[in-house]
């Protein structure tokens, strides 16, 4: 219950509404996440705000202990808070700072994993794709570097990000919504949509 609780404080949104008046549900995409408060109120704000994120999924893990099952349980308890907030009526991000938080106390490998891909992604200019790539893969490295209760624990937490990918905060555009699915969960986006309406 404080996992879930501590997770579905939504830093970005409040600092968002804060520091530049604006709803980040409105703003590109609508995820309610680092790049939104960004772009609306600079890097600094940023800064805190992603902080604030990954704390909040260490929390959870931090408080239950040595037992690896409760704190991957709580570790995944905190992503869906944050993806899915009862303080903004279900809107949330995409899991990825509460996550890094999390697996910085059950699996440090995994944080640095889970970075490497958001950093090639970046320097790629396909954050979303690479992504994508980068969570199923990290269930087999943690099996490598790691044992299974690191993978077991790392498949609970990226479930509800995959997942978020695709419910995002919006409806699936129809029609095709099989398609507009599929397309959110590899790119994390619906640009597909406007591709498919220009070229008519």
């Amino acid at each position: 219950m404080v996992a879930f609780a501590a997770g579905a404080v939504p830093f970005s949104y409040l600092m968002a509404q804060s520091l530049a008046g604006t709803d980040l549900r409105q703003v590109g995409t609508g995820t309610v996440s680092g790049t939104g408060l960004y772009r609306v109120a600079g890097f600094v704000p940023l800064v805190a705000g992603g902080l604030l994120d990954v704390g909040k999924g260490a929390l959870g893990p931090l408080l239950a202990g040595d037992r690896w099952l409760l704190m991957a349980f709580a570790g995944a308890v905190s992503v869906i808070g944050h993806n899915w907030s009862l303080f903004i009526n279900g809107a949330g991000g995409r899991g990825l700072s509460p996550a890094l938080g999390a697996f910085a106390v059950i699996a440090w490998p995994a944080a640095l994993f889970l970075l490497g891909g958001l950093a090639a992604g970046r320097i790629l200019r396909q954050t979303g794709l690479v992504v994508f790539l980068t969570m199923p893969a990290l269930p087999g490295f943690l099996l490598l570097v790691g044992d299974g209760r690191a993978a077991v624990a790392g498949t609970l937490i990226i479930l509800p990000i995959l997942i978020k990918r695709v419910l995002g905060n919006e409806p699936l555009p129809t029609p095709n919504r099989w398609r507009a699915a599929a397309h959110r969960l590899v790119f994390d986006n619906d640009s597909w949509v406007s591709t498919s309406r220009a070229g008519h």
